[in-house]
């Protein structure tokens, strides 16, 4: 649930955010967080599901972590976050304790990138089973480096998979039978 301390470190994430944005820091260096309606979403994705399981790839400073953590750990599951730049996991650490969610999320390291998520779709996509929710954010923002990867979700006769248009785009891939 949304408490306070979950609360006190996503405002405290939203105002660094826009201040990074503001001082002109690099994309690179920025926390590279979703928006705030992009986390509510997720939180309301993943809170009505019972022992819900979430692998988030590129977890940042874990603003996107916090959001579906909280939602998690109203009917059990967990998060596993990836993320590759070691300052941003030591803050993702950080924040997450901070937030009092560190029963519900764990993190690794992966180097995962806009032109890697086909190859990570790809890697993932034998490992769930017919239900599973793929997420892929900024599709509208990088469409010059993610519409392929959307068009080939949508012409998947497996999924059902659609583009949200809510901040910076989102394609929504249900899965809905095996492959092969």
């Amino acid at each position: 649930m949304l408490d306070d301390k979950v609360r006190a470190v996503l405002a405290r994430l939203e105002a660094e955010d826009a201040k990074e944005r503001e001082e002109g820091v690099s994309r690179e260096q920025r926390a590279r967080q979703v928006a705030r309606t992009t986390g509510q979403f997720l939180f309301a994705l993943v809170a009505p599901q019972w022992d819900c399981e979430v692998l988030e790839i590129g977890g940042s400073r874990g603003y996107s972590s916090i959001w579906l953590g909280a939602g998690v750990r109203y009917l059990g599951g967990r998060i596993l976050s990836l993320e590759a730049d070691p300052a941003k996991a030591e803050a993702w650490r950080r924040n997450i304790t901070e937030a009092g969610l560190d029963d519900w999320a764990e993190l690794v390291f992966i180097d995962a990138e806009k032109d890697d998520y086909e190859r990570l779709f790809e890697l993932a996509r034998d490992q769930v089973e017919p239900g599973a929710l793929f997420v892929a954010d900024n599709v509208l923002s990088h469409q010059d480096t993610l519409g392929a990867y959307s068009q080939a979700r949508q012409a998947d006769p497996k999924l059902e998979s659609f583009t949200l248009p809510l901040d910076r785009g989102l394609e929504l891939s249900v899965v809905l039978s095996e492959r092969g």
